[in-house]
């Protein structure tokens, strides 16, 4: 199995009033194409952050991050973006749909700015929605679904241009039990079905337990 990502004594700090601040300390990861991942520690250990960075949300201090042995950083802002968009799918706690579109249209909002076409988009994002089993929900807006309901939207959102690379920022962490399980579920089911490489920020032991790998945090470094 050939890595997707390669990262190198990837280092972030933030300057604040109090002094520096040193948030990662020397990560060295190496993730395989295809791989599951969860990632846990306790708050402020740098996971959200380090997610980020993988995510090309953010830039490092120092270190590399290989993407299929490029390094992306080499990229401008915009460049990077288009690459983003194209190659990594985001799922946070909070979904961050937009609120005065309906489903299938946040669903397909990633395929509209990469410019592909609207009816084209829209068959892309009216099947991801039936796989998550919101075809009987395109038309709703984000404040006439339930919260499982808006993560699901989320999940379809974040896969319409196939990406390579799944991050999920503590999805279930907003969501009762029961809702929970059911997106642990479906992030398994995608898993098996797609073989997308997916990485995810939890506390949630369940779900941790069921990703193939567990990385541990402390103090901005890897355990």
């Amino acid at each position: 199995m050939s890595n997707l990502l390669e990262v190198i004594d990837l280092s972030k700090s933030f300057g604040t009033r109090a002094g520096k601040v040193e948030v990662l300390r020397g990560i060295n990861l190496q993730v395989a194409a295809g791989e599951t991942i969860a990632l846990v520690g306790a708050s402020g250990a740098g996971k959200s952050t380090l997610l980020h960075i993988l995510g090309t949300l953010d830039r490092p201090s120092s270190g590399s991050l290989l993407f299929n042995g490029e390094e992306v950083f080499r990229r401008s802002d915009a460049a990077l973006a288009a690459f983003r968009n194209r190659t990594i799918g985001f799922v946070f706690q909070f979904h961050h749909l937009l609120p005065e579109f309906s489903a299938l249209e946040n669903a397909m909002m990633p395929a509209l700015i990469a410019g592909i076409r609207r009816s084209e988009a829209e068959a892309m994002a009216s099947d991801l929605l039936r796989d998550v089993g919101l075809s009987h929900r395109l038309t709703h807006r984000p404040g006439e679904l339930s919260g499982g309901e808006q993560q699901r939207v989320a999940i379809a959102r974040a896969l319409v241009l196939s990406p390579q690379l799944l991050l999920a920022d503590e999805p279930t962490g907003n969501l009762d039990m029961k809702t929970s399980d059911g997106v642990h579920d479906l992030l398994a089911e995608i898993h098996q079905r797609k073989g997308i490489t997916l990485m995810i920020v939890t506390h949630n032991e369940r779900l941790a337990a069921g990703m193939g790998k567990i990385i541990r945090m402390v103090d901005g470094r890897i355990e």
